[in-house]
């Protein structure tokens, strides 16, 4: 991935198309700009989402947001309008907006406030878990992630694959023998150390309450909801939806909030419908 300046800081990106269709150059496909939640690298979207949407015609951005490396760590603290400078300065680099954009989770957050900011550099947006609001048990999650940063204790490994299972993957995905066993070997594998700049994202703001402002949105949107969704429940993406006009909502079922990745056929199917519409 090259490396970028952007709004100041350095931003890792990849724009991917298919070369036997020609949307490897710019501007010969519609530009997908793909934004990843808090903690994960945009090569996560590689797995599932950007190989359909790249057969699908489209030029495919994905980036590494401020605090994972080898973007700008911003160690010292992250704010949500950062975020969604950082992603709006990397559409304007591409120089191919207005630009179809996809969050998930926090990236969610930065797509809904971009197309409310800067709604010339949005065609479409897809909202995947999207809230404007947190209720009390996801502040409570997240004072107590801060707490354990703090504190430098480190779970076995083993405990805290268990721990991020029940909370991002849906219970049929944890009933499947074959499917538990797989996704707690990669959580058990990928678990680790928490960087200073993945610190600095979780500990962005998160008591907010965008819902109103929302009304504000003038693009076309998707929120897309994940009916097992313990960490952004769905009735919180329903919300987000309820209050733009003209939005619609979607929901995944036995899906947790990886559901991008649990049950990525459907999600890549609303996707490609959404942006065919």
């Amino acid at each position: 991935m090259p490396l970028a300046t952007v709004n100041g800081i350095s931003l890792n990106y990849q724009v991917k198309g298919d070369r036997t269709r020609g949307t490897d150059v710019k501007g010969a496909g519609p530009l997908v700009v793909l934004i990843m939640g808090t903690g994960s690298p945009g090569r996560v979207w590689e797995l599932h989402q950007v190989p359909a949407l790249v057969a699908a015609g489209y030029r495919v951005c994905t980036f590494d947001n401020r605090g994972i490396a080898p973007s700008s760590e911003s160690a010292t603290g992250i704010a949500i309008e950062q975020m969604v400078a950082d992603t709006a300065g990397l559409i304007e680099l591409l120089d191919e907006g207005p630009a179809l954009v996809v969050g998930t989770s926090m990236g969610a957050r930065v797509a809904q406030e971009l197309a409310l900011a800067r709604p010339e550099l949005v065609r479409k947006a897809v909202f995947m878990a999207g809230h404007g609001r947190l209720d009390q048990f996801q502040k409570t999650l997240s004072a107590g992630e801060h707490e354990l940063d703090a504190s430098g204790v480190r779970l076995p490994p083993k405990y805290e694959a268990a721990l991020t299972a029940v909370m991002n993957l849906s219970p049929a995905t944890m009933a499947d023998r074959n499917a538990a066993r797989d996704w707690l070997d990669l959580f058990e594998f990928t678990g680790g150390p928490v960087t200073p700049g993945i610190r600095a994202q979780r500990k962005m703001d998160h008591d907010f309450d965008r819902v109103q402002a929302y009304r504000g949105i003038t693009v076309p949107c998707l929120s897309v909801g994940f009916a097992d969704d313990r960490m952004i429940p769905p009735y919180l993406s329903r919300e987000v939806a309820d209050v733009i006009p003209n939005a619609r909502y979607q929901e995944v079922p036995d899906a947790g909030h990886y559901g991008y990745l649990e049950r990525p056929e459907a999600v890549n199917k609303i996707l490609l419908d959404f942006f065919a519409a």
